[in-house]
């Protein structure tokens, strides 16, 4: 039994959150998509960061491109290469999209970090990323901010897909349920629009166990690596309550479709827990886990597949109001931990620019010596 593959079977899709030239072309992808039932490929400006400023497999491509225009800059060879993969992943995932009728095979694109709290900028970029990419089973990823709300709210009603990424909180679930909701109630066709809630998990655990070990109390220590797991679960019952009741059963009636959520970070980074404690923990219909390369040979070796998502909520209530009997606001640490969302994208992308600037000088300067 391939444990991955079995994951459809309790309802969840499972994405790659990677993506790098040489998986495109060597079949690797494709053969995760039969063997393991891979349905769809998340990117972020880290990921194409490692991908292409960390390797050497774009130089043929940066060169030939550069051949033909001297003059362009890192931001325009950046969205070269990346727009080459994306097309590529996409045309790979075509066939999961059509036959899904739409409802799965995307690949994701993110507009730029430092557009975060710009809506109209936003806008522009997603519907400009929409167009030049030119795939179907192309999803733009924008971010659960303030500005980012009322951009996915206009861009769902365009018919235009979108991955809603950076949530933490129930509070930027319910926002983003909310402008999924009214997005769809403009749109021209609803049945036509998909879209994914992505929700961040392992980063939660990371911050509240510093607090809770900072307190150092046999009460805090017990609740290290849980209040991540309880606070999607409670995201879950929420993403249940809005879809599976009044408020989504005119639109769905129409054959809109439910805005699954997705779980983000599901890699573990305290080495003290289980390697795919978030996959286990987070399984259940309606949702996707995207899940990085590591963290899916791991479960796809030793991962058990049950549902587990709306088990014990109870419990995960006790546990979330133990927590802030312990004076650790969660709604603080995930507003911080949005922002820090922001910075962590926009980093690597300046990086990453900054490494094409180089490259790109090195190899006009290279051409220039040929030409002569």
């Amino acid at each position: 039994m391939n444990r991955l593959k079995a994951l459809g079977g309790e309802g969840q899709a499972v994405w790659l959150d990677y993506i790098r030239r040489d998986i495109l072309e060597n079949g690797d992808l494709e053969r995760m998509v039969a063997r393991d039932g891979v349905t769809g490929v998340t990117s972020n400006p880290a990921i194409f960061g490692q991908a292409i400023g960390d390797s050497d497999l774009y130089d043929g491509a940066m060169r030939e491109y550069l051949a033909r225009r001297p003059e362009a800059g890192a931001e325009e060879l950046y969205e070269t290469l990346a727009f080459e993969d994306i097309r590529a992943a996409a045309d790979i995932l075509r066939p999961v999209w059509d036959a899904t009728d739409g409802a799965d095979g995307y690949v994701s694109l993110e507009v730029s970090p430092h557009l975060a709290e710009d809506t109209e900028g936003t806008l522009a970029s997603a519907r400009d990323l929409s167009s030049r990419v030119d795939r179907p089973n192309l999803m733009i990823k924008v971010p659960a901010t303030a500005a980012g709300i009322p951009a996915i709210e206009t861009l769902i009603s365009e018919g235009i897909h979108v991955n809603v990424t950076l949530m933490f909180s129930l509070a930027h679930y319910e926002a983003v349920a909310g402008a999924y909701l009214r997005g769809l109630a403009r749109a021209p066709e609803p049945r036509r629009v998909a879209s994914v809630a992505s929700f961040f998990v392992s980063r939660v655990d990371s911050k509240v166990d510093a607090a809770l070990d900072a307190l150092g109390t046999p009460e805090a220590k017990a609740l290290r690596g849980t209040v991540a797991i309880d606070n999607s679960k409670m995201a879950y019952r929420r993403f249940r309550e809005i879809f599976h009741g009044p408020a989504f059963a005119e639109l769905r009636s129409d054959g809109a479709r439910v805005q699954r959520v997705l779980w983000a970070s599901t890699s573990t980074k305290d080495p003290a827990y289980r390697d795919v404690l978030y996959c286990e923990e987070l399984i259940g219909p309606e949702t996707v886990n995207t899940i990085p390369p590591a963290t899916l040979e791991a479960f796809r070796d030793h991962g058990e597949v049950r549902r587990t998502l709306d088990r014990d909520l109870p419990r995960a209530e006790v546990r979330l109001a133990s927590l802030a009997a312990l004076r650790i606001d969660l709604g603080r640490v995930t507003e911080e931990l949005q922002r820090e969302g922001v910075e962590k994208f926009s980093k690597p992308f300046d990086a990453l620019l900054a490494t094409l600037e180089r490259r790109r000088k090195q190899i006009v300067s290279e051409l220039g010596e040929v030409a002569g």
